[in-house]
């Protein structure tokens, strides 16, 4: 497999080497000696500016431990801890008191992302034209520019997403015409654009850099964003914005710079597969064995595999029923509780491949042994309650296998280090063929199918026909299913529930659901759907889709104002 650079350790050894830069700062009290550190060289320069895709890893559903995995805020995943682990995920859904006039709750991100993401861009820009382009001329200094406002769109579609219209803050919008970080009275008192306005920025902003980006990076540099990262980008932001044929163009434009999906939807999650997987991964954030790691193995195995290791590991997010009842059998036939057991044997026999690389279930086959998810299993069930947690143990009747890495004993004493998958070509695809249902589903139905089918396609699962979706209100709902399975575990369901504005039918009045299976003396198991969100149903109102702004942005900025009702 093709290796490809090593993204956290170059951010880690970037932010050692600015700490460096700053205890000069600190010693000669003059900025110039930084800035000259920082810019004596193009690797110094480079080390700099790829400190700008931190705004990535502080949404890695891998690496995560912010309270950002976001599939658990939605219908596909259930948090096992009520209030450990600093998960805010079972209250965001079951208490109305976690998202409040002057705070969006776990979901806050405001203040954060414009101090620590958008400042630091607009700075960098900045920097690049007073120190880079006299030192190492302009087109080598696009190329840079290009990532830093990659960066900064993704850090105001992280911002946007949750508030809607956002303040524009830029390199050149101060009120001297420099960097606007809220230093003066007059940079400090903004108006937020609309979000219409907002979007649109972000979308020029991503055009821009896909002009000016590489096809690819060679040598130490692989794993920078490329004009691939920006198109793909571009054709998920797009929708949000409902710029359907911007969202098309982008999605053809990452197809003609050679992305393709890998032939194994398994071994794409996998560090050491056997396959390479750079022609569908557009971008990804890398871990360094033993050196640059994170911790998801021992927060999702199986409970049995504390046994096995000797350690402690936590199921922190278990796929729902939701999610597990979506996965087709292998001849494209839905599976339905009532009707399984005419033609299977159980109700996991002969499920899609999604399915087995996605989902731990009773009888699956995991390492050396068998999966016991029934109620006094190795792996068995726990019923969720509203105080602590299920102790590692599932609470739905399924644990999340999609990104473990098996036969991995190393993670107990070395961490893990699979990859995270920010942007896959797949994703791509169904951006595509969204858009084109979007745009014009009678004029444009061939063609939104053929995007469909060509994930369908890739495993084995027939194609949807037109005769399968007459209508354009049919085809969404395969379309939303289909992001549904091929995406779960990876970010995407909270936030396209969100922009559909589905979020209210989906999750409010609603418990999320687990396979509680008990095993009788003879063998025989029996399964029962129960709900297992502790006896509460969940909350999402209206208001929800946007939340308010932070108090100590309303507060101190006489021009801006909250969303209603908030």
């Amino acid at each position: 497999m093709k290796n490809r650079i090593l993204m956290i350790f170059m951010l880690a050894v970037t932010l050692s080497s600015l700490q460096g830069c700053k205890q000069a700062l600190d010693i000669e009290n003059t900025q110039n000696l930084s800035d000259l550190a920082v810019w004596s060289s193009q690797t110094s320069a480079d080390m700099y500016v790829t400190a700008a895709y931190k705004t990535f890893t502080d949404v890695s559903q891998v690496a995560n431990s912010r309270g950002q995995y976001f599939d658990s805020y939605s219908d596909l995943m259930k948090s096992t801890s009520w209030d450990q682990y600093n998960h805010g995920y079972n209250k965001a859904l079951l208490q109305a008191s976690s998202f409040v006039r002057g705070s969006a709750g776990p979901l806050d991100s405001w203040s954060e992302v414009y101090t620590e993401r958008i400042r630091r861009a607009n700075v960098l820009l900045d920097d690049i034209k007073r120190y880079g382009i006299p030192k190492f001329g302009e087109e080598w200094c696009n190329i840079r520019r290009a990532e830093a406002r990659l960066c900064r769109a993704f850090s105001y579609y992280r911002l946007i997403r949750v508030y809607g219209g956002v303040i524009l803050r830029t390199d050149v919008s101060g009120a001297n015409g420099g960097v606007d970080d809220g230093a003066v009275s007059a940079d400090i008192h903004r108006a937020r654009a609309t979000e219409e306005e907002s979007w649109d920025f972000v979308l020029n902003e991503l055009l821009w850099s896909a002009e000016h980006l590489p096809p690819s990076w060679s040598g130490s540099s692989q794993g920078r964003a490329t004009q691939r990262t920006a198109y793909g980008l571009l054709s998920r932001m797009a929708l949000y914005a409902k710029k359907w044929q911007m969202a098309i163009d982008a999605a053809e434009k990452v197809k003609q710079l050679g992305a393709s999906l890998a032939p194994d939807y398994a071994k794409v999650f996998k560090v050491d597969g056997g396959q390479d997987n750079s022609v569908e991964i557009l971008f990804q954030l890398s871990f360094l064995s033993g050196s640059v790691t994170h911790s998801y193995d021992r927060y999702n195995r199986p409970f049995g595999d504390r046994a096995v290791y000797t350690t402690d590991v936590y199921a922190e997010h278990v796929p729902t029923a939701e999610l597990a009842d979506l996965y087709e059998f292998k001849d494209g036939s839905d599976f339905s509780w009532s009707t399984y057991a005419a033609n299977h044997t159980n109700p996991y026999t002969d499920r899609e491949p999604r399915f087995q690389a996605t989902v731990l279930y009773n009888g699956a086959k995991w390492e050396n042994r068998t999966i016991e998810t029934f109620v006094g299993g190795t792996d068995g069930f726990q019923a969720f309650t509203q105080a602590g947690s299920t102790g590692g143990r599932t609470c739905t009747g399924y644990y999340l296998r999609k990104y473990l890495q098996e036969g991995n004993a190393n993670f107990v004493t070395n961490g893990s280090h699979q990859h995270d998958a920010v942007l896959r070509y797949a994703e791509v695809l169904l951006n595509k063929a969204e858009a084109y249902a979007e745009l014009d589903f009678n004029a444009f139905q061939t063609q939104a199918l053929a995007a469909l089918n060509e994930v369908r396609n890739r495993v084995n699962l027939p194609s949807k026909t037109i005769a399968n979706t007459p209508t354009k209100e049919i085809f969404m709902e395969y379309l939303r299913k289909e992001r549904a399975v091929e995406l779960a575990g990876e970010g995407f369901r909270f936030w396209d529930l969100r922009r559909w504005k589905r979020a209210v039918t989906v999750i409010d009045g609603k418990n999320a659901h687990g396979t509680r299976i008990t095993k009788a003396g003879n063998g025989s198991l029996t399964y029962e759907t129960v709900a297992v969100d502790g006896g509460s149903t969940r909350i999402f109102p209206e208001k929800y889709y946007y939340l308010s702004l932070p108090t100590s942005e309303t507060a101190n900025n006489k021009l801006v104002n909250n969303n209603l009702p908030w």
